[in-house]
C-alpha cells in the first residue's frame, strides 16, 4: 500500500499545478502572447490526462477496500463471491494504472508533437547507396500513408541508375516527431546489386535525418536580411516547367549562437509551380535549419548524458542493417531481428518502431527513478 500513497503524494503536487493553468490559458494577457499560451495549453493536454489516470488510480483503490470491508463484514454467499470479483478486477487494474502514470510522469520530450522534415542521403556504395536511398523513401512514404500524414517533397537529386542521391521531404500530422525521431542514423543494406554480374552481396548505406520543424516564433530570422532568386525549375512536368521561374533559392548569413561564427545557408525550393509557395516553403526549411543548428547543442548534451539511449539524436550511429538474402531486419539499439524484409520494405515498420518506443520509455522512468 504504501507505493500507492508515494504516488499519490507525486500526483498531490500537480493538482494545483492543473487548475493554476486551466485559469491561466483562458486569460487574456496569456492569450495574447502566442509562444506562452501554445506552451501552457500543451501542459494543460498533458496535466489533464495525468489528472483523469488519478481520478481512475484513487477509484480503484477505493473500490478494492471496499471491496475487502464486504467480505469481511458480509455473511451472503453470494454478495461474498461478488465482492471477490469486484477485489480481484481492481487488483488487477491498480498495477496497470501505477505503470500508466508513471509514463505520464515521465517528461516527455517537447518536441514529439511537431511535424518534421526528413533528409534521406545515399551514403558509401554509389549508384547501389541512391537505389538504397530511394527503397527508404518508399518505406516511409507508405508508412506515413497508413497513418494518415502528409508527406511533401522539398527536393531532390536523383542517383544515375535511380533512386536519390538526396531527397528531403517534410511529414505533417499527429505526434510525427515522437515517432519518426527514432529513424535518424545511418541505415545499411546488404544485397546483390542489379548491376552485380557474378551475383556478390555488396553493402551500402544511406543516412537518415529526422528533424522537428520549427514554428515561426522558435527560431528568429530577419526577413528582410534574405536574398532571394528564382531560377527555372527542371524535370518532368511540360513545358511550364520550363518557361516559369517558380523555383526559389533563399540564401540568409546566419551567426551560430553555438559557435559565434557566421555562415551562409542556402535552401533550394522547386516543390510547386507557384513561386510564393515555394518561398513560404523555403523559409519554412530555413527555420527549420537553423533550429536543427542551434537545438544541436541540446541534443548533443542528451546524448552524451544518455549513452544507452535509443533515440541519442546521433546522426553517425548504424542503427539497422536490411540483409536481403535472408530476408532479415536487425535493429541493432535493440537487438530487434525480424525475417519479413518484404513487408518491412513496403512501409511494416510499426512493430519496430514500437519496441524502441517501449525501449526508449523504460530507460527514461529507470532514469527519472519512477
Amino acid at each position: 500500500m504504501a507505493e500507492n500513497y508515494s504516488i499519490l503524494d507525486k500526483l498531490e503536487g500537480l493538482v494545483s499545478r492543473f487548475e493554476e493553468v486551466s485559469t491561466l490559458i483562458t486569460d487574456p494577457h496569456v492569450i495574447s502572447d502566442q509562444k506562452r499560451y501554445v506552451k501552457l495549453t500543451k501542459e494543460y493536454k498533458d496535466l489533464g490526462d495525468i489528472m483523469k489516470a488519478r481520478k481512475e488510480y484513487i477509484n480503484t483503490l477505493r473500490n478494492a477496500d471496499e471491496a475487502r470491508e464486504l467480505m469481511a463484514m458480509e455473511d451472503d454467499p453470494e454478495m461474498k463471491e461478488m465482492a471477490r470479483e469486484e477485489l480481484a478486477a481492481a487488483e488487477k487494474r491498480i498495477p496497470e494504472i501505477e505503470e500508466e502514470i508513471k509514463l505520464l510522469l515521465v517528461p516527455a520530450d517537447p518536441e514529439d508533437d511537431k511535424n518534421i522534415v526528413m533528409e534521406i542521403r545515399g551514403g558509401t556504395g554509389g549508384d547501389e547507396a541512391a537505389l538504397f536511398a530511394g527503397d527508404l523513401f518508399r518505406m516511409y512514404a507508405k508508412y506515413c500513408e497508413t497513418k494518415g500524414w502528409k508527406v511533401a517533397v522539398s527536393s531532390f537529386t536523383e542517383g544515375a541508375a535511380g533512386g536519390y542521391k538526396e531527397i528531403i521531404f517534410s511529414v505533417s500530422g499527429e505526434k510525427v516527431y515522437g515517432t519518426m525521431k527514432y529513424e535518424s542514423g545511418v541505415h545499411r543494406v546488404q544485397r546483390v546489386p542489379a548491376t552485380e554480374t557474378q551475383g556478390r552481396v555488396h553493402t551500402s548505406a544511406a543516412t537518415v535525418a529526422v528533424l522537428p520543424e520549427a514554428e515561426e516564433f522558435d527560431v528568429e530570422i530577419n526577413e528582410g536580411e534574405i536574398k532571394w532568386d528564382t531560377f527555372r525549375s527542371s524535370g518532368a512536368g511540360g513545358q511550364n516547367v520550363n518557361k516559369v521561374e517558380s523555383g526559389v533559392r533563399a540564401r540568409y548569413m546566419w551567426k551560430n549562437p553555438n559557435t559565434g561564427e557566421t555562415e551562409e545557408i542556402l535552401i533550394e525550393c522547386t516543390e510547386t509551380r507557384d513561386q510564393p509557395k515555394n518561398k513560404e516553403r523555403a523559409l519554412a526549411r530555413l527555420r527549420t535549419f537553423i533550429y536543427d543548428k542551434e537545438h544541436q547543442k541540446y541534443i548533443d548534451d542528451i546524448a552524451s548524458r544518455r549513452k544507452t539511449m535509443v533515440s541519442t539524436g546521433d546522426r553517425s550511429a548504424k542503427i539497422r542493417t536490411y540483409n536481403y538474402p535472408q530476408g532479415r531486419i536487425t535493429d541493432h539499439r535493440i537487438n530487434y531481428t525480424i525475417y519479413n524484409l518484404s513487408a518491412f520494405m513496403d512501409g511494416n515498420i510499426q512493430d519496430c518502431i514500437d519496441h524502441l518506443i517501449v525501449a526508449e520509455n523504460a530507460e527514461r522512468m529507470k532514469e527519472s527513478e519512477l
